[in-house]
């Protein structure tokens, strides 16, 4: 986390700029340390996953670039297919300083998200709660996931799903709530329900906002942060896309966040962890 004196009560205009600006701020005020520029990036890499589980009819494909710098791994999903072969060599042994100037934001949304869990890891954060999600199946891992998550949402009611995960409206569903499933994609459920295209759509009748971490990378965050600011509504972040970053926006724009680092649940068959952060109602 940044220094305390340095946390807004409020983040304006671009968030993810602001958090950028407030880094640079930061690293400012300790001219001994000066850490932007002497951070540099050790690993660049790219995990590109489908995925059927056991049981269900409809599968998915996740590509995410990650970027290691000191004992921290920073990623950002990015749609499959659109990074070009061999860009990750281009981006390893690069300053943060340099890399957050980027002109692709997922590298600065990668980078950044590194730069911040290396200097407070989420497991040692005095606001984080961490959830170990029990080793199984894909299956079992993805419902597991999936409660701690919905149970960051206020129950019951309306809930405009960001980034459709079939596990989570099923976990949504079993809390009493209504998921209105969203996503750029479209298509239906695994239940057959007609995905929304238009978050403006899911967030007009909704209670509460469930959002990917996606959203940060593909720039809508900021408009569905002013939705949710303007209509009162909590807006709540499951985050394996800058999970860091979107620490920093606890208590402003975001009433909570899941955040899950890399490795992501996926990966493994073993337990792995989540951490929960809550900020203050509005």
């Amino acid at each position: 986390m940044l220094p305390a004196q340095l946390s807004p009560a409020r983040i304006s205009h671009s968030a993810l700029r602001a958090v950028v600006e407030r880094v640079r701020a930061a690293d400012i005020a300790r001219p001994e340390e000066r850490r932007l520029r002497a951070a540099m990036t050790s690993v660049v890499f790219t995990t590109v996953q489908s995925a059927q589980h056991a049981g269900r009819g409809f599968g998915y494909t996740n590509c995410v670039l990650s970027a290691r710098i000191g004992g921290a791994v920073g990623s950002c999903a990015v749609e499959p297919g659109r990074l070009e072969p061999g860009s990750v060599q281009d981006l390893v042994g690069r300053s943060v300083a340099e890399l957050l100037e980027h002109e692709d934001p997922a590298v600065r949304v990668a980078v950044l998200d590194a730069y911040l869990a290396d200097l407070t890891p989420h497991a040692g954060h005095p606001r984080a709660r961490t959830v170990r999600i029990p080793g199984g199946t894909s299956l079992e891992k993805s419902m597991a996931r999936a409660r701690a998550v919905a149970e960051l949402v206020p129950a019951g009611g309306s809930v405009a799903v960001i980034g459709v995960v079939n596990s989570l409206l099923a976990a949504l569903r079993e809390r009493g709530a209504s998921p209105v499933p969203c996503d750029l994609k479209g298509g239906r459920t695994e239940w057959g329900e007609p995905v929304l295209l238009d978050h403006r759509e899911a967030i007009s009748g909704a209670q509460a906002v469930l959002a990917s971490g996606m959203v940060l990378g593909n720039g809508t965050f900021d408009e569905i942060a002013g939705l949710c600011r303007e209509r009162g509504l909590p807006l709540v972040m499951f985050a394996q896309t800058g999970a860091a970053v979107l620490r920093e926006m606890v208590g402003a724009e975001v009433r909570a966040l899941s955040a899950e680092p890399y490795p992501f649940f996926w990966l493994s068959g073993d337990g792995t962890d989540i951490h929960c952060y809550a900020g203050e109602p509005r």
